[in-house]
């Protein structure tokens, strides 16, 4: 399978690059670079084209920023083209998931917030502490990197999202983003999401259930950057094998 990289530069896309690379399964065929080119074999194709890009390979690893990957989705959409894609890029707006879920119409596209297959597993957990555990509050904290450009992570809003998908309540009526100021009691039904940054912290996802008398926190941390890149091959391998018309998960590729 030839893969190409969109987000080659990054510090999970660097990672990558020496992965695959290493890796007698895949071929790394192509990167999307904007300005200057990368030291990589020859054969490597280096391009600021997306249509050359995208045709340039099977399946596409994107580790880059929203209007990147709002680039690949539209030139899929425009171009008609078939390259799968499996995307990891945080901070995307409803627009940019609209025109992931008409090219999925297209061409095969997994995403996730979080390429972790710990942080799969910790989504699992979260949904079924979150059902067995009705009368407790939940409370979620999230800490990266002082580089990290969006806040909470999307990984933190993708837990949240499936605490309160468990307790059959929208997100958007009972998410509260940090707090400040005389706001009063805690309402029942609300799901705190505060977002630390600081240091080198590659990423570390609490989840917290608290009644009185107990409480129960489960955590994730990663303490490497590999691990996202381990398992975005990992979920490319499975994702080649399905049909268009369907945004995979990463929960989807592990069978959970």
């Amino acid at each position: 399978m030839n893969i190409g990289l969109l987000g080659a530069s990054g510090r999970v896309g660097q990672i990558l690059v020496d992965l695959i690379t290493k890796n007698e399964d895949i071929n790394l065929s192509a990167v999307f670079i904007k300005n200057n080119k990368i030291n990589l074999d020859k054969k490597i194709i280096q391009t600021n084209n997306m249509n050359v890009f995208l045709n340039s390979c099977d399946l596409v690893i994107d580790f880059s920023l929203p209007k990147g990957t709002e680039e690949a989705l539209s030139t899929i959409l425009n171009d008609n083209i078939k390259t799968s894609l499996v995307i990891a890029t945080t901070g995307l707006n409803e627009h940019q998931k609209n025109l992931m879920l008409e090219a999925s119409k297209i061409s095969k596209i997994l995403y996730a917030s979080n390429m972790s297959l710990g942080v799969a597993v910790l989504n699992k957990i979260s949904h079924i502490a979150s059902k067995a555990l009705k009368n407790f509050d939940i409370e979620i904290s999230e800490q990266h990197h002082r580089y990290k450009k969006d806040a909470p992570s999307g990984t933190a809003l993708s837990l949240a999202n499936t605490v309160s998908n468990a307790r059959e309540l929208e997100l958007t009526d009972v998410l509260v983003e940090g707090r400040s100021g005389a706001i009063g009691e805690r309402s029942k039904d609300e799901i705190g999401v505060m977002s630390f940054r600081g240091g080198d912290i590659v990423g570390r996802h609490t989840v917290g259930f608290y009644d009185d008398g107990e409480f129960i926190e489960l955590n994730h941390t990663a303490t490497n950057r590999s691990t996202f890149a381990h398992g975005a091959i990992k979920v490319a391998l499975w994702l080649e094998k399905q049909e268009a018309g369907h945004i995979y998960s990463i929960n989807d590729a592990l069978g959970l």
